[in-house]
């Protein structure tokens, strides 16, 4: 009896959460649960309810960063402004840019938006294009096939495992998209403008067509000539939503709205952004907010 003991706890101990895991945002989280499992213990690095190009970078993440075994980011320019210092004071030499443990997701993705030039004359343009690509439901098995690669990496004992949890959330996440895309496809309108180009790679995806932001640059406040040019191009263009995101002021928005037929819509850019808790109510509020 003590040995059948002692062979379960060894097992117990084998299958317990063993690699450490950090991501800069939820829907990271939540597709690394999906393929790590048990294997794996997820933290979070921003929340939602704030600006994911501005999180401030708090002691207690040095702490968290300094304990990980894999760090997985968004890639693209999106944490530049906070995550880099960050890496550099957790004094971890595995989640360092270009370890074993450090994994960028936008170099899986195949980027929009991308720049001609750079220059500040532009506002806060990301260099290698829109970084904003987990609007896009489509983007979720090319995430979680790069996700699962680095685990086999740091974990090759656990390759049966990581691959059969893959293969699964592949099948589950497949007969999601055949009717969500149906449905996507019943959308009445598909004119919008948006606060800030968030959500590019799902208007891509549904074939909507952005008329403009409300930002005249990315990441520069809207002026009162740029306002009145967004009221202008609403009304001439018939143009019912507004997509406003969680994190920006919302006083513009509901003013151009005031001033002409359109709605402001409050979208989601992340899991937990507006109470959503799992991959799917975080795509299905995206699509209940822009699908009219």
């Amino acid at each position: 009896m003590k040995k059948i003991l002692l062979l379960l706890l060894a097992f117990s101990t084998i299958v317990s959460a063993s690699i450490r895991v950090e991501t800069t945002f939820s829907t990271f989280g939540a597709i690394t649960q999906k393929i790590g499992g048990d294997l794996v213990h997820i933290h979070v690095l921003a929340s939602p309810k704030y600006d994911p190009h501005f999180i401030v970078p708090k002691p207690s993440l040095l702490a968290k960063l300094h304990r990980a075994d894999l760090l997985i980011m968004n890639g693209g320019g999106l944490e530049l402004g906070w995550l880099p210092p960050l890496i550099r004071s957790a004094n971890n030499r595995d989640i360092q840019n270009g370890a074993k443990g450090f994994l960028d997701i936008s170099h899986y993705i195949p980027m929009i938006d991308v720049p001609t030039s750079v220059s500040r004359g532009f506002g806060d343009v990301h260099a290698q294009g829109n970084p904003h690509y987990t609007t896009d439901p489509h983007m979720v098995l090319i995430i979680a096939r790069a996700i699962m690669e680095k685990l086999l990496e740091l974990d090759p004992d656990n390759e049966d495992i990581y691959q059969r949890n893959l293969n699964s959330f592949t099948k589950e996440w497949q007969h999601y998209l055949k009717y969500f895309d149906a449905h996507m496809k019943l959308c009445s309108d598909k004119r919008v403008v948006q606060y800030h180009e968030l959500f590019n790679y799902f208007l891509k995806r549904y074939n909507y067509k952005s008329y403009g932001n409300i930002e005249p640059l990315p990441g520069i406040s809207p002026s009162s000539k740029h306002t009145i040019a967004m009221i202008n191009t609403i009304k001439k263009n018939d143009i019912t939503l507004i997509l406003q995101d969680v994190y920006h002021e919302r006083k513009t928005a509901k003013f151009i709205a005031a001033k002409t037929d359109a709605t402001v819509v409050l979208v989601p850019h992340d899991i937990g952004a507006n109470g959503s808790r799992t991959l799917k109510e975080y795509y299905n509020n995206i699509a209940k907010s822009i699908c009219k």
